[in-house]
Protein backbone atom coordinates (compact mmCIF):
# COMPACT_ATOMS: atom_id res chain seq x y z
CA UNK A 1 0.00 0.00 0.00
CA UNK A 2 0.98 3.61 -0.59
CA UNK A 3 2.54 5.10 1.81
CA UNK A 4 1.42 8.97 0.79
CA UNK A 5 -0.71 10.79 3.18
CA UNK A 6 -3.92 12.89 1.57
CA UNK A 7 -5.94 15.18 4.38
CA UNK A 8 -9.69 16.36 2.55
CA UNK A 9 -11.26 19.16 4.02
CA UNK A 10 -15.07 19.90 2.53
CA UNK A 11 -16.05 16.26 2.82
CA UNK A 12 -19.44 16.80 4.24
CA UNK A 13 -20.11 19.21 0.61
CA UNK A 14 -21.39 17.75 -2.49
CA UNK A 15 -17.54 17.96 -4.10
CA UNK A 16 -15.94 16.78 -1.40
CA UNK A 17 -18.00 13.83 -0.98
CA UNK A 18 -16.82 12.42 -4.19
CA UNK A 19 -13.27 13.47 -3.99
CA UNK A 20 -13.63 11.37 -1.10
CA UNK A 21 -14.48 8.42 -2.94
CA UNK A 22 -12.18 8.72 -5.77
CA UNK A 23 -9.74 9.04 -2.88
CA UNK A 24 -10.34 5.63 -1.05
CA UNK A 25 -10.60 4.00 -4.55
CA UNK A 26 -7.31 5.29 -5.26
CA UNK A 27 -4.18 3.29 -4.91
CA UNK A 28 -1.84 6.27 -4.74
CA UNK A 29 -2.38 7.48 -0.98
CA UNK A 30 -2.29 4.69 1.74
CA UNK A 31 -4.28 6.87 4.05
CA UNK A 32 -6.83 9.68 3.98
CA UNK A 33 -7.67 12.19 6.45
CA UNK A 34 -11.14 14.47 6.87
CA UNK A 35 -10.97 17.23 8.40
CA UNK A 36 -14.08 18.48 9.99
CA UNK A 37 -15.82 21.39 12.20
CA UNK A 38 -18.13 18.07 13.47
CA UNK A 39 -18.25 14.53 13.30
CA UNK A 40 -19.19 13.18 9.70
CA UNK A 41 -21.03 9.59 8.79
CA UNK A 42 -18.23 8.52 6.86
CA UNK A 43 -17.85 5.36 4.91
CA UNK A 44 -15.71 2.30 6.93
CA UNK A 45 -12.38 2.31 5.24
CA UNK A 46 -9.14 1.07 6.41
CA UNK A 47 -7.05 3.99 5.34
CA UNK A 48 -9.96 6.70 7.13
CA UNK A 49 -9.15 8.42 9.48
CA UNK A 50 -11.48 11.22 10.72
CA UNK A 51 -10.40 14.41 12.70
CA UNK A 52 -12.81 17.46 14.15
CA UNK A 53 -11.08 20.15 14.48
CA UNK A 54 -11.40 23.96 14.75
CA UNK A 55 -11.03 24.91 11.07
CA UNK A 56 -10.36 28.40 11.58
CA UNK A 57 -7.35 27.66 13.90
CA UNK A 58 -5.61 24.80 11.95
CA UNK A 59 -2.35 24.43 12.71
CA UNK A 60 0.79 22.06 11.07
CA UNK A 61 -0.32 19.47 14.12
CA UNK A 62 -3.62 18.93 12.23
CA UNK A 63 -1.82 17.89 8.69
CA UNK A 64 0.99 16.12 10.23
CA UNK A 65 2.23 13.64 7.93
CA UNK A 66 0.69 14.94 5.18
CA UNK A 67 1.36 15.05 1.56
CA UNK A 68 -1.78 16.71 -0.28
CA UNK A 69 -4.18 18.44 0.63
CA UNK A 70 -7.47 18.70 -1.20
CA UNK A 71 -9.97 21.65 -0.01
CA UNK A 72 -13.60 21.66 -1.22
CA UNK A 73 -14.75 23.37 1.18
CA UNK A 74 -17.38 26.72 0.44
CA UNK A 75 -20.70 27.85 0.96
CA UNK A 76 -23.13 30.98 -0.21
CA UNK A 77 -23.71 34.45 0.78
CA UNK A 78 -27.10 33.42 1.53
CA UNK A 79 -26.28 30.62 3.67
CA UNK A 80 -23.34 32.18 5.29
CA UNK A 81 -25.68 35.39 6.80
CA UNK A 82 -23.20 38.08 5.77
CA UNK A 83 -20.06 39.16 3.03
CA UNK A 84 -18.13 38.78 6.39
CA UNK A 85 -18.96 35.43 7.45
CA UNK A 86 -18.42 34.44 3.55
CA UNK A 87 -15.05 35.70 3.08
CA UNK A 88 -13.94 34.21 6.54
CA UNK A 89 -15.02 30.89 5.20
CA UNK A 90 -14.41 30.95 1.72
CA UNK A 91 -11.04 32.78 1.92
CA UNK A 92 -9.92 32.79 5.38
CA UNK A 93 -10.28 29.26 6.56
CA UNK A 94 -8.83 28.09 2.86
CA UNK A 95 -5.70 30.07 3.64
CA UNK A 96 -5.47 29.14 7.69
CA UNK A 97 -5.25 25.47 5.76
CA UNK A 98 -2.70 26.10 3.25
CA UNK A 99 -0.32 27.76 5.48
CA UNK A 100 -0.50 25.25 8.09
CA UNK A 101 -0.41 22.27 5.81
CA UNK A 102 2.47 23.92 3.78
CA UNK A 103 4.74 24.45 7.59
CA UNK A 104 3.60 20.71 7.95
CA UNK A 105 5.41 19.35 4.89
CA UNK A 106 2.81 19.20 2.71
CA UNK A 107 3.33 19.09 -0.78
CA UNK A 108 0.43 19.56 -3.04
CA UNK A 109 -2.77 21.56 -2.27
CA UNK A 110 -5.44 21.25 -4.52
CA UNK A 111 -8.39 23.81 -4.36
CA UNK A 112 -11.79 23.87 -5.80
CA UNK A 113 -12.53 27.86 -6.78
CA UNK A 114 -15.02 28.80 -9.69
CA UNK A 115 -15.23 30.17 -13.17
CA UNK A 116 -14.63 33.76 -13.42
CA UNK A 117 -12.81 33.83 -10.18
CA UNK A 118 -10.91 37.20 -10.46
CA UNK A 119 -9.14 39.11 -7.80
CA UNK A 120 -10.35 42.61 -9.67
CA UNK A 121 -14.00 41.40 -10.05
CA UNK A 122 -17.00 43.80 -9.16
CA UNK A 123 -18.51 40.84 -7.71
CA UNK A 124 -18.21 40.30 -4.36
CA UNK A 125 -18.17 36.25 -5.12
CA UNK A 126 -15.73 36.13 -7.55
CA UNK A 127 -13.52 38.85 -6.19
CA UNK A 128 -13.29 36.71 -2.92
CA UNK A 129 -12.69 33.28 -4.60
CA UNK A 130 -9.84 35.62 -6.89
CA UNK A 131 -8.18 36.22 -4.13
CA UNK A 132 -7.85 33.14 -1.85
CA UNK A 133 -6.40 31.84 -5.78
CA UNK A 134 -3.82 34.78 -5.65
CA UNK A 135 -2.59 34.13 -2.10
CA UNK A 136 -2.63 30.60 -2.91
CA UNK A 137 -0.23 30.69 -5.39
CA UNK A 138 2.26 33.05 -3.12
CA UNK A 139 2.71 29.62 -0.97
CA UNK A 140 5.36 27.58 -1.58
CA UNK A 141 4.14 24.50 -2.42
CA UNK A 142 5.86 21.86 -5.06
CA UNK A 143 2.69 21.85 -6.90
CA UNK A 144 -0.78 24.16 -6.42
CA UNK A 145 -3.71 22.74 -8.50
CA UNK A 146 -7.01 25.22 -8.90
CA UNK A 147 -10.07 23.50 -10.33
CA UNK A 148 -12.34 26.51 -11.59
CA UNK A 149 -16.20 24.61 -12.47
CA UNK A 150 -19.13 26.40 -13.27
CA UNK A 151 -22.73 25.61 -11.67
CA UNK A 152 -22.13 22.20 -9.99
CA UNK A 153 -25.17 19.76 -11.09
CA UNK A 154 -25.79 16.99 -8.43
CA UNK A 155 -27.94 16.55 -5.00
CA UNK A 156 -27.06 18.73 -2.46
CA UNK A 157 -28.87 18.17 1.28
CA UNK A 158 -29.57 21.75 1.43
CA UNK A 159 -32.07 23.55 -0.75
CA UNK A 160 -31.07 26.17 -3.28
CA UNK A 161 -33.87 27.37 -4.80
CA UNK A 162 -32.36 29.56 -7.68
CA UNK A 163 -29.98 26.54 -8.47
CA UNK A 164 -32.66 23.90 -8.35
CA UNK A 165 -34.26 26.18 -11.53
CA UNK A 166 -30.93 26.78 -12.77
CA UNK A 167 -30.11 22.82 -12.99
CA UNK A 168 -33.05 22.00 -15.27
CA UNK A 169 -32.33 24.08 -17.99
CA UNK A 170 -28.36 24.07 -18.11
CA UNK A 171 -28.49 20.46 -20.51
CA UNK A 172 -29.70 23.43 -22.60
CA UNK A 173 -27.63 26.21 -21.78
CA UNK A 174 -24.56 23.81 -22.42
CA UNK A 175 -25.37 23.08 -25.82
CA UNK A 176 -24.97 27.20 -26.60
CA UNK A 177 -21.79 27.38 -24.85
CA UNK A 178 -18.71 26.98 -27.31
CA UNK A 179 -15.34 28.44 -27.70
CA UNK A 180 -14.65 31.07 -24.92
CA UNK A 181 -17.91 30.26 -23.64
CA UNK A 182 -17.68 26.93 -22.92
CA UNK A 183 -15.55 27.20 -19.61
CA UNK A 184 -19.07 28.46 -17.86
CA UNK A 185 -20.61 25.52 -19.04
CA UNK A 186 -22.65 23.21 -16.08
CA UNK A 187 -20.86 20.63 -14.81
CA UNK A 188 -22.01 16.94 -12.36
CA UNK A 189 -19.92 17.69 -8.89
CA UNK A 190 -18.91 13.78 -9.14
CA UNK A 191 -16.85 14.74 -12.48
CA UNK A 192 -15.07 17.56 -10.35
CA UNK A 193 -14.49 15.75 -6.72
CA UNK A 194 -12.34 12.58 -9.40
CA UNK A 195 -10.66 15.97 -11.11
CA UNK A 196 -9.41 17.07 -7.52
CA UNK A 197 -7.94 13.63 -7.72
CA UNK A 198 -7.08 13.21 -11.51
CA UNK A 199 -4.94 16.86 -10.90
CA UNK A 200 -2.82 15.22 -8.00
CA UNK A 201 -2.08 12.55 -9.73
CA UNK A 202 -0.45 13.72 -12.35
CA UNK A 203 3.41 14.72 -10.91
CA UNK A 204 2.78 18.02 -12.06
CA UNK A 205 5.32 20.85 -10.80
CA UNK A 206 4.04 24.55 -10.15
CA UNK A 207 0.54 26.06 -10.37
CA UNK A 208 -1.76 24.78 -12.84
CA UNK A 209 -5.88 25.95 -13.30
CA UNK A 210 -8.66 24.14 -14.68
CA UNK A 211 -11.59 25.06 -16.52
CA UNK A 212 -14.44 22.82 -17.92
CA UNK A 213 -12.88 20.96 -20.61
CA UNK A 214 -9.69 19.98 -18.54
CA UNK A 215 -11.95 19.07 -14.97
CA UNK A 216 -13.87 17.11 -17.85
CA UNK A 217 -10.18 15.05 -18.71
CA UNK A 218 -8.87 14.64 -15.35
CA UNK A 219 -12.25 13.34 -14.35
CA UNK A 220 -12.14 10.48 -16.94
CA UNK A 221 -8.58 10.40 -16.92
Amino acid sequence: MNSRTAVLLGASGMVGGYCLRALLESDAWGRVVVLSRRELALPAHGKLTMKVAEMGKLSAADFAGANDVFCATGTTIRKAGSQEEFRRIDYEMPLVAARAALDAGAQQFVLVSSVGADPDSKNFYLRTKGELERDLMELKFRAIHILRPGLLLGHREEFRPGERMATRIAPLLNLTLYGPFKRYRSIAAEKVGRAMVGAAQQGRAGTSVYEFAEIVRLASG
